[in-house]
């Protein structure tokens, strides 16, 4: 048997998602999804990676095991986050569910802020908390979203009196809710299944609502022990390789062996196909990406070879 990391045992672990989720459950007013929902719960990734090296939690990843839940959840929190336009901001919101695909869209529009400016912007990944702020960083500066991601979820959990798992950050494939919670719409299914989208071995063990049991698999665990990337293959390799560089700056290896495998699989891909680039860059919920995207939606898709992306990406990054 594979030796648990040094953290928290897995009783411990599965105590506190357990109460985690059921305090979440709480929020949801509509009693019949709730219902629903309590019996279709994975939550998998890198909080139950975290606990068990004993690290700071970011967030819990939620998915859904059924397509129509995971729709009717998706539903609920955009219908409260159409508020938003009482922080400011015109934020034209729209739900899609196509080709098995559930997927939050975000028309382009312009900020209105308090001050009276209004802003136009080709890209917005929505956060009504501090938003006009929020935008201005996103123009301003598009690497810095993830830090003021992290900013936004500070300020959400520092104002006492409003309530608990409100959404506060959406992007195309999750909708992030204060107090640690991420529910990812992009994917549904079976635990198996949702970890056809994983990459790194360390992040697929998983907890289930539905038996309250917790999973722990044993290449999983060896890869946390070694603190070591181990590439098991992922539908989006590109997204993989630019996590790579989140990893290596904490400290973890990863052996050429398996950038390898990454490169073999995107020697695959059909990059200046703009739908295979899109949908390869999901996960990647960065905004200089999604800016990438739209330019290249302008123009001629005949035009689009390797030395215009190149030109592009160098002007965006």
């Amino acid at each position: 048997m594979t030796d648990i990391p040094h953290g928290m045992k897995a009783k411990s672990i599965k105590h506190i998602i357990r109460t985690k989720i059921d305090e979440w459950l709480e929020s949801i007013e509509d009693t019949e999804l709730r219902k629903q929902v309590a019996k279709n719960v994975i939550v998998t990734g890198g909080a139950i990676a975290s606990m068990l090296l004993g690290e700071d939690i970011n967030d819990f990843d939620l998915y859904l095991r059924d397509h129509d839940i995971a729709l009717a959840v998706a539903k609920h929190y955009l219908s409260k986050f159409n508020s938003v336009k009482k922080y400011g901001i015109e934020c034209p919101l729209r739900l899609l569910d196509e080709d098995g695909r559930i997927k939050i869209v975000v028309q382009s529009a312009g900020v209105a802020s308090e001050s009276g400016s209004d802003k136009p912007y080709e890209y917005f990944e929505a956060a009504p908390e501090n938003a006009e702020a929020y935008v201005g960083d996103v123009i301003d500066n598009p690497e810095q979203i993830e830090d003021t991601y992290h900013e936004t979820e500070e300020k959400a959990l520092g104002t006492g009196g409003k309530e608990k798992f409100r959404p506060i950050f959406l992007t195309t494939n999750a909708i992030t809710l204060s107090h640690k919670i991420q529910i990812i719409i992009r994917f549904f299914g079976e635990p198996d299944k949702i970890h056809e989208n994983y990459d790194f071995a360390h992040c697929t063990n998983y907890w289930t609502s539905w038996d309250n049991k917790l999973t722990l698999r044993p290449e999983a665990l060896e890869a946390l022990l070694a603190r070591e990337l181990r590439y098991v293959g992922s539908k989006y390799p590109i997204c993989s390789m630019i996590r790579v560089r989140k990893f290596v700056s904490r400290g973890w290896r990863i052996n050429a062996g398996q950038i390898l495998k990454m490169a073999m699989q995107i020697n695959s891909l059909d990059l200046k196909n703009l739908s295979v680039l899109e949908d390869q860059l999901t996960g990647v919920d960065t905004a200089y990406f999604l800016q990438l995207v739209e330019l290249l939606k302008q123009k001629d898709p005949a035009q689009v070879d390797a030395a215009y992306l190149v030109e592009i990406i160098d002007r965006i990054f």
